[in-house]
């Protein structure tokens, strides 16, 4: 009983490291070091079914207030909530705004994104929004904003080289889910190539097919005052 209680311990504290570790390495993957006065914080949204934001959304839109830099030459940061329409009306992009404002007091300058309904639509959909960003930020569990930096440098690969790693990793955090969320993970990145998943500095063997800039606003995106 007691050999069969130690392997299990054992079994237990294996796999909570492999969570983080793995969970650790995707946070950092494509994220390069940039720096200049613009900073756009992406917070992609998730499936929200209420009329408030759930626990994810409301996770995630912590993960973005605390990936807003502060100081260090930061003239100007931007965060862009980005997520179409829920089956309660409002848009997944309005409810993470009424969560930071109304419950975080975050006084930012936003932009919403409400037209997106995957996380291909939600990154094509904010690119007009980070033409002029310096550093880019796409925040949510590690392995989605992984996902979205690999389509950013599918769409745009110009901008791909201006993304920097939000703070959407901390350790502990969800540490009893985030085996779970690694196995997840591993299912729904299962798309991307080897290159994609690289840890910094940013890879440079695989060139993607570029596609012309965008010009002109998001559809479906609004400022916030």
């Amino acid at each position: 009983m007691r050999r069969r209680t130690k392997a299990a311990a054992v079994g237990t504290l294996g796999a909570l490291a492999w969570g983080e570790w793995v969970n650790w390495r995707w946070s950092r993957a494509l994220s390069g070091t940039g720096d200049g006065a613009v900073e756009a914080v992406v917070v992609l949204g998730f499936r929200n079914p209420q009329a408030t934001a759930n626990i994810v959304n409301r996770w995630r839109v912590r993960a973005g207030i605390r990936s807003v830099s502060t100081g260090g030459g930061t003239d100007r940061t931007r965060v862009v909530f980005s997520g179409g329409a829920t089956s309660g009306g409002a848009t997944e992009a309005q409810l993470m705004l009424d969560y930071a404002k109304l419950v975080l007091g975050f006084d930012g300058e936003v932009i919403l994104e409400e037209e997106s309904g995957t996380t291909w639509e939600n990154i094509t959909n904010v690119i007009p929004l980070l033409e002029d960003a310096d550093r880019i930020k796409i925040v949510s569990q590690p392995a989605h904003a992984l996902k979205g930096r690999a389509y950013l440098r599918r769409r745009r690969p110009d901008l791909a080289g201006r993304l920097v790693r939000a703070e959407d990793y901390r350790l502990g955090e969800w540490l009893l889910a985030k085996p779970l969320l690694a196995l997840y993970g591993l299912w729904k990145l299962r798309g991307l190539t080897g290159d994609e998943r690289r840890i910094s500095p940013w890879p440079s063997a695989v060139a993607p097919t570029a596609v012309p800039p965008t010009s002109g606003a998001a559809a479906g995106s609004r400022p916030v005052s």
